[in-house]
């Protein structure tokens, strides 16, 4: 909480160059199924909270922002190409997957539902395995170092003398 009792989140992008920190209450957290939103999530659907009644501040670098349509720009860190908003004339979203808590912040409606893919409502329904259950990936996952920022804020990243890029 800030000073004056508003909610504070923070977030950011997979690789860290882009950090963002919101003050004050978000809007309702929706999903949306249309087809641009697909796209630009590379997902099933796109996981968006409004911050139109909020302070948003980019802390660390700023996105980057494409023009999906006459409206709408989306932005994305230019490093890593996480997709971080979706900004329209009346206002901004920011994706709910680059908050640092974003198990605080649940979805209570769907938008574009006409481009819902056919199989999304029974995901819930597969087989669940915590990820060293697969025993094809054990010895890759046991090697595996994540270069991913920490879902907290850092006085700098990447570390000193060490890059997201691959060896």
């Amino acid at each position: 909480m800030s000073l004056d009792n508003r909610p504070v989140y923070s977030g950011g992008c997979q690789c860290g160059a882009v950090r963002f920190r919101v003050e004050g209450a978000l809007g309702d957290a929706s999903v949306c199924h249309c087809r641009m939103c697909q796209k630009a999530f590379g997902a099933f659907y796109a996981p968006l909270v409004s911050v139109r009644g909020a302070k948003l501040d980019w802390t660390r670098g700023e996105p980057k922002r494409f023009a999906s349509s006459n409206l709408v720009l989306r932005g994305f860190c230019p490093d890593c190409g996480t997709p971080l908003t979706y900004e329209a004339p009346d206002g901004v979203a920011l994706a709910v997957g680059a908050f640092d808590h974003p198990e605080e912040i649940a979805p209570v409606v769907q938008f574009g539902v006409e481009a819902k893919l056919p199989y999304v409502d029974a995901v819930h329904r597969l087989p669940g395995r915590d990820t060293m259950e697969d025993a094809e990936a054990a010895g890759f996952l046991k090697r595996l170092v994540s270069r991913q920022h920490p879902d907290h804020d850092t006085e700098s990243w990447p570390p000193e003398g060490k890059t997201g890029d691959r060896a």
